[in-house]
């Protein structure tokens, strides 16, 4: 019988969560209100909007799973919070897309680039910003306990914090890198993007894995924060040399991107793995 009542439960959970992904696509057509997602896709075949769009909704999976994670309280107080919770990281994460297209790549129109250049190497870009999102968002409402103005407040700071350590991280992987990277994506250059993707996703993990722990004190949290993502920052020169000495051996990785006529994107996802990778190892060793 509990067997039974397990799966019912879950399957309850499950359409609770395809709920919020059509609330999270009127949400997100109403703070695009100009975008016609349909003929992106299917009449323009505008391959950096899909590559946006479905970052956009990765994003969204980790930020529903935030609201639906953890120990249950029971059934009805489970659908409470995953209304309460689900809507506010729908809102969370929509803001978030509009505010870093504005800062992460200030140097040219986001919008512009996605949808009449069909700049793949910014909407590669604007997808990854929503993945990184919707982990932040994922760790801002997961970790147990909260500070002054309730959990919803907590989660919300949690979430501010979150974006100005991702920004930080995007001026930082701008000064390690010896090319102009926003420069580079705006002339379309795809793999210049993919690299820059791959740093933005592996900062957004260790934030997340940083935020997921129980709320102690603001004091705890920031030095939490902080000592996981300082980890990150000093890990990304070293990734790129050992993706330019050790994953492509007998390569320049600068060459391969930008000093060539033709950008390899392959060598541009090798160096975004070895980002994404090493952030993986670091929360598993931490």
């Amino acid at each position: 019988m509990d067997y039974v009542d397990g799966i019912i439960t879950s399957l309850v959970y499950l359409a609770a969560s395809f709920i919020l992904f059509f609330i999270g696509k009127v949400a997100y057509q109403l703070f695009h209100p100009k975008v016609k997602v349909a003929d992106e896709l299917v009449e323009k075949d505008n391959f950096a909007f899909s590559l946006a769009y479905v970052g956009y909704y990765i994003g969204l999976v980790f930020a529903i799973g935030g609201a639906i994670y953890g120990e249950s309280d029971g059934l009805w107080l489970d659908l409470m919070d995953i209304g309460v919770y689900g809507l506010l990281t729908i809102i969370l994460l929509n803001l978030s897309i509009l505010i870093n297209d504005k800062i992460l790549l200030s140097g040219f129109s986001v919008k512009k680039e996605i949808l009449e250049d069909q700049n793949a190497g910014t909407g590669v870009i604007e997808g990854a910003n929503a993945i990184a999102t919707g982990m932040i968002v994922l760790g801002a409402i997961h970790g147990e306990g909260y500070g002054f103005g309730g959990p919803i407040v907590t989660g919300i700071l949690y979430w501010a914090l979150g974006q100005v350590l991702l920004i930080i991280a995007s001026r930082v992987y701008y000064a390690i890198t010896p090319y102009n990277v926003q420069a580079e994506i705006e002339k379309d250059n795809v793999a210049a993007g993919i690299g820059l993707a791959g740093a933005i996703i592996a900062i957004g993990n260790l934030i997340r894995f940083a935020l997921m722990h129980d709320f102690d004190s603001w004091i705890i949290t920031l030095e939490d924060v902080g000592i996981d993502v300082a980890i990150g920052l000093i890990f990304l020169p070293i990734a790129r040399f050992l993706t330019d000495k050790i994953l492509l051996p007998g390569q320049n990785l600068t060459d391969e991107i930008v000093n060539q006529e033709k950008p390899n994107v392959g060598a541009a996802l090798v160096e975004a793995f070895a980002y994404v990778g090493g952030s993986v190892l670091i929360t598993w060793a931490l």
